[in-house]
């Protein structure tokens, strides 16, 4: 039984017990007594599908799901506990199951497999116990995800900017270049086939297309369009028609 399960049916069995209109009938010992045994009955109830599974043991495995812990080791660690033997194949299965979960997000991630390896070997020489490793592991995991995502986004950001710098200086150069912001504008400049221009967004929205010389010369509106794609055909056109005279 899933987690969102388990919390499901515990959630319905008090509310139900919550309806009662007597302060006394809730406060009653017995009363008490009786939920709480229907809570234990209810959330240790074995799964027709997964008998070998009480809530150590999954716990223990849905904890270990991205962590890198050896698969060998953790089985002969789930083995000590309570319950049947576990063969490797109820081990992977029951992993699967868990990482299938909607929204569960417990696929290990292979960036930070070196790393989780390591820190288990040095636990294990440590003498630490393995459900101390698992708790040790997830927050390494987790954190080690964080910061590589912060990273890359870095590096992203990075490239951007380099590509962005690349651009203007190509076209502040006199060379053809695609459509690129220049610093201080809220216009974007590109020049094709040796001939400049600029797109301005309008206060309607829109966007005024200028043939220029220099970045902020008035220039030649040539026209007024809802979509850059429009520009586009229009600079098609002018960047290899003849030059007015």
């Amino acid at each position: 039984m899933f987690d969102y399960q388990r919390q499901a049916q515990v959630r319905g069995l008090l509310l139900r017990y919550l309806e009662s209109p007597s302060l006394r009938h809730l406060r009653d010992p017995k009363q008490v007594d009786r939920l709480a045994e229907e809570i234990v009955s209810t959330v240790d109830r074995s799964s027709p599908l997964w008998g070998k599974w009480d809530a150590a043991r999954g716990e223990l495995l849905k904890a270990s799901a991205k962590t890198w812990i050896p698969i060998d080791d953790l089985i002969a660690f789930l083995n000590r506990l309570p319950g049947p033997r576990l063969t490797p194949t109820d081990v992977a299965q029951r992993l699967r199951a868990f990482q299938e979960e909607p929204y569960a997000n417990l696929y290990p991630d292979e960036r930070v497999k070196d790393a989780c390896l390591a820190l288990y070997a040095a636990e294990v020489e440590a003498g630490t116990e393995l459900t101390a490793i698992v708790g040790a592991l997830q927050e390494f995991a987790d954190e080690e995800e964080r910061r590589l995502d912060r990273e890359r986004r870095e590096r992203w950001k990075a490239a951007q900017q380099a590509e962005r710098l690349a651009l203007e200086r190509r076209y502040l150069s006199g060379a053809d270049c695609k459509w690129t912001p220049l610093a201080g504008s809220k216009a974007i400049f590109t020049r094709k086939n040796g001939r400049a221009f600029r797109l301005s967004p309008t206060k309607e929205k829109r966007w005024a297309l200028h043939r220029i010389e220099e970045p902020d010369d008035a220039g030649d509106l040539l026209g007024v369009y809802a979509a850059r794609g429009a520009a586009n055909k229009v600079i098609d056109k002018i960047a290899y028609g003849p030059e007015p005279r």
